[in-house]
């Protein structure tokens, strides 16, 4: 009777997401169901306890500051000012514009830590250019949305906070190792680009203006301020000199200098960043509120302790393992957003990796990486929707254009199994908290 309980709130939760619920609401009811099931009301005093602990914890009060800091960046038009910038540098090389798009996106994920973030401002300033200057429609759409996935691998990151959260890894370890991965999954889209671009020289248009001494100067003077902030945050984190908390903190102060200094920063558009951080903080925080329920709920019913013995049971190899994890994560994608496959998976795969000898930070990366493909795998990749809302063409489009990426993040995922040290040679090298 318990294991068919056990089925019956799964069954649930895979329904309310069917049927379009909100993911936290569809995560937090089947939690609370089991528990009501189980032991009546009595079995829900624990959820005070539980609540209490889901949200005292100091690491995820690095969200809101990595948040408004992003929001800061882009409201005040920044932005703009960076892809610009990029613009400059990178219109000789082969694919032009669309080069701007992975260099543009690589650069703001590594403040926004945030996936539709990133696609969204960079997806507003690039594709008007893209369209009047002629490039290919399905290529311009899916270099931004694939690109706009950077920004939950190139730290800082909210997915690596949340995982963290769930893990109790360090961010800062996270955040390191995201940082070769996250640079390598950047040249290989920037090389794809080139390849496809010199292959068939009409999808990308080649620049006739030459690159002047002067043309160089104004273009750093867009972007030297924007990396200095990136640099200092993440400096900060890797030697220990600060908390990715202490750090988010002190970008938040920075990026209202840097804001106010280089572009346009109003008292009304930080009252407005204020107020979408708090909504964007709000959603994020009530997702990983009610994934802790639900594994409260699920550690009642020993479901963890289950699900290692029965995988442990099965004798199957590291390698058969993490393909099983592929195929799981590959049809989550394509069903639940980035934050819910972290929510829903990692609490219940995480007691499986130490029998595999699986290093958590190692896995941690791995994970972001499956969550970057499910933000451009229909029906759900809300990448897709965002750019597609921007460019107001066919989603068919979007969603072809992202293919070549899916596979270049596939063959990411090979190179982290093959070459584990793309993920854990940095944080061995760099102490920090």
């Amino acid at each position: 009777m318990h294991e068919y309980l056990i089925i019956g709130i799964f069954v649930l939760f895979i329904g309310l997401l069917a049927t379009g619920m909100s993911v936290p609401f569809a995560i937090l009811l089947p939690g609370i169901a089991y528990l009501w099931l189980q032991g009546g009301v009595g079995a829900l005093h624990g959820l005070g306890l539980a609540s209490w602990g889901s949200m005292d914890s100091y690491t995820l009060t690095a969200i809101p500051l990595f948040v408004l800091m992003a929001d800061i960046l882009q409201g005040s038009g920044l932005g703009l000012r960076v892809y610009g910038g990029l613009s400059k540098l990178v219109r000789r090389v082969p694919g032009g514009l669309l080069q701007t798009n992975i260099a543009g996106c690589a650069v703001f994920a590594a403040v926004s830590g945030s996936s539709v973030a990133t696609a969204a401002s960079i997806g507003k300033v690039a594709l008007p250019e893209l369209k009047a200057r002629g490039y290919d429609a399905r290529l311009a759409t899916g270099s931004l949305a694939a690109g706009g996935t950077l920004g939950i691998l190139i730290p800082p990151s909210i997915a690596m906070i949340v995982y963290a959260t769930f893990t109790e890894t360090s961010v800062a370890k996270l955040f390191m190792a995201g940082v070769i991965p996250g640079i390598v999954l950047t040249l290989m889209f920037m090389v794809y680009l080139a390849v496809a671009a010199i292959r068939r020289p009409e999808i990308a248009p080649r620049e006739t203006e030459a690159l002047t001494r002067e043309t160089v100067l104004r273009a750093l003077v867009d972007i030297v301020p924007f990396m200095l902030l990136i640099l200092g945050i993440m400096g900060a984190i890797y030697t220990g000199v600060a908390t990715p908390t202490e750090a988010a903190a002190a970008g938040c102060i920075f990026a209202v200098v840097i804001a106010k200094l280089f572009g346009e920063l109003s008292w009304r558009e930080f009252v407005d960043c204020l107020k979408r951080s708090t909504l964007v903080t709000s959603n994020i925080l009530f997702i990983t509120y009610a994934a802790f329920i639900f594994s409260y709920a699920m550690a009642v019913a020993g479901v963890g302790e289950d699900i290692t013995a029965f995988i442990v049971g099965l004798n199957l190899s590291k390698m058969e393992f993490l393909f099983a994890l592929f195929i799981l994560f590959t049809a989550l994608g394509a069903l639940v957003e980035s934050l819910g496959m972290i929510v829903i998976t990692v609490p219940l795969l995480y007691p499986l990796l130490a029998p595999y000898g699986i290093d958590p930070v190692w896995f941690g990366i791995v994970v972001v990486v499956f969550i970057e493909m499910g933000q451009i795998t229909p029906p759900i990749g809300i990448n897709l929707f965002v750019i597609q809302s921007i460019a107001r063409g066919n989603l068919s489009d979007v969603v072809m254009g992202t293919i070549p990426f899916h596979l270049i993040m596939f063959l990411l995922v090979g190179l982290l199994i093959v070459l584990p040290d793309l993920a854990l040679w940095l944080p061995s090298q760099v102490s920090g908290r």
